[in-house]
């Protein structure tokens, strides 16, 4: 059985708070003495006051809260968030008065409203909010995963009572099922959301797991609800790809404690980022796969024993360059069309299929793939993102993304990177991609001659290195025969399949495409 951290925490509170009481033994005033501050009423930023986690280990072990969290405030913060969670964190109740103090000081000082202070920790029962307001804290954090519907709503109503923030961390369907339960009852104004990227089980991130959430909260709430998307974020790069998602708000811990030189950064790049394109791409991907669940445990090949209404992952074929084969992989099942827009690959396409495509009036993603932005290929493919007519690009090879990257006006249109993996030292460019504000990367096999369509595999061992970290959408060697293997051994999010369904390169063989999908 894997490890799961999230209850390790709470079960070493438990016997923490029955040894030492529910103030861990420090000294709390009788009586609050600050006012309480607005959490989150405009856009902003929240930095965090953190020393260590459980996946990271120490981060700045010699962290002083007091003059970290004034920084803060200087660099712009709209709260601030202080740990107080001890066996993990290595954080404590004396860290969120010092933040408090060192909030009023900066006040003192600048006469302007400081940063909101939110006491983060894996709080259990209505007392700690009582401790946290006493404290200074202008809001607390509630973990739905952690608590009962019944005590959330009674931690949520004592927060009301106090005229504080309740800030509810939620990652599942029924966790926003509580959360409707708990407005019932306890008026929005005293509730925001967050939704971790990181799976507190075994600390996983996944930057589209907030926005797979986000459409569903505000259903909730209403339009205007306090999201916050939570962790994960460690680049201006990245923060600007979440402020252009539609959060109220972002949380940085490590980034923000380990770089003060970029604190400035982070936050402005969150707070001025705008909708984009891509912002609009991905909020799209993540509501479909709140409907596109699979489990490799359940999946025999047959899709009516499954579990799920559609055990299948997305499917991608690629390579088309006609109207016919596209038409009959769409009726088929396939969720994406890929059309290359490279001169030199057998499996070229031209501009007035694509456009003829689109015109049939399908539903599904078209997908211009590109090698190198500034070519008149790939110009093309762009002029057609920008018209409407192509829904995304994939940039193919890490050169392209990196190329395309470095351009403001490219990154905001719909694209995702593709690169080609044949050793260990590969994987580092998914981590470069991520840092970049990518969220999806596509793993393709390499050879010396080919940059897709190789009819390769990825070695196993590769595969399971990229599945330690990000989410898989995996290209090579998908043929009609190991498609069912595939899925049951790598479990990926999407599949792409363009030489395994071919009669010839650029023309698709329509018997191997309806095995390729019978199921």
């Amino acid at each position: 059985m894997s490890r799961n951290i999230l209850d390790e925490i709470v079960e070493k509170r438990r016997k923490d708070i029955e040894q030492r009481g529910w103030d861990f033994g420090f000294k709390i005033p009788e009586k609050r003495t600050r006012p309480v501050h607005a959490f989150l009423d405009t856009k902003g930023v929240i930095l965090e006051v953190k020393r260590a986690s459980p996946s990271k280990g120490d981060i700045a072990p010699g962290l002083d809260s007091g003059a970290t969290a004034l920084s803060y405030a200087q660099a712009g913060a709209k709260a601030i968030s202080c740990l107080t969670e001890e066996n993990y964190f290595k954080g404590t109740l004396e860290d969120l008065m010092n933040v408090c103090s060192s909030v009023d000081e900066f006040e003192k000082q600048t006469g302007k409203t400081g940063p909101a202070v939110l006491r983060k920790d894996f709080l259990i029962d209505e007392k700690e909010i009582d401790i946290a307001y006493r404290a200074g804290a202008d809001a607390v954090l509630l973990i739905s995963r952690i608590l009962s519907t019944e005590k959330m709503i009674s931690m949520a109503k004592k927060c009301q009572e106090l005229g504080i923030t309740a800030l509810i961390e939620l990652r599942l369907d029924e966790d926003v099922e509580k959360l409707a339960e708990v407005v019932k009852q306890v008026d929005r104004i005293h509730i925001a959301t967050g939704v971790n990227s990181r799976d507190l089980r075994d600390f996983s991130i996944d930057l589209l797991t907030p926005c797979t959430m986000l459409y569903k909260i505000r259903k909730v709430l209403g339009e205007n609800a306090r999201v916050i998307f939570e962790s994960g974020i460690r680049t201006p790069e990245s923060a600007a790809f979440a402020g252009s998602l539609g959060f109220a708000g972002m949380l940085l811990g490590e980034a923000a404690a380990k770089n003060p030189e970029i604190r400035e950064k982070l936050v402005s790049s969150f707070v001025n980022s705008k909708e984009t394109p891509n912002a609009q791409f991905w909020n799209k991907h993540a509501q479909k796969l709140s409907c596109n669940k699979i489990d490799s445990s359940n999946y025999n090949g047959d899709r009516v024993n499954c579990n799920y209404s559609n055990p299948l992952p997305f499917t991608k074929i690629c390579g088309l360059t006609n109207k016919e084969d596209a038409l009959k992989s769409a009726e088929l099942g396939a969720d994406n069309l890929g059309f290359i827009f490279w001169n030199k690959s057998p499996r070229h396409a031209n501009e007035q299929v694509v456009r003829e495509v689109k015109l049939s009036g399908i539903n599904k993603t078209l997908v211009g793939v590109i090698v190198d932005p500034d070519d008149e290929e790939a110009q093309t493919a762009i002029k057609l993102v920008k018209e409407g007519i192509l829904d995304v690009l994939q940039l193919h090879t890490i050169n392209c993304a990196r190329k395309f990257l470095s351009k403001p006006e490219y990154r905001e249109l719909p694209h995702y990177a593709a690169i080609n993996i044949s050793s260990e030292e590969d994987i580092k460019l998914l981590d470069e991609l991520f840092d970049m504000g990518e969220p999806r990367v596509l793993v393709d096999a390499q050879t010396a001659n080919k940059i897709g369509g190789t009819g390769k595999q990825i070695s196993p061992e590769l595969v399971a290195l990229v599945q330690k970290k990000y989410k898989l959408w995996i290209a090579g060697g998908v043929t009609p025969e190991n498609k069912t293997e595939v899925i049951k051994n790598y479990n990926p999010e999407l599949i792409d399949c363009a030489s395994g369904v071919e009669a010839e390169p650029g023309k698709k063989d329509i018997k191997k495409l309806e095995t390729f999908f019978k199921l």
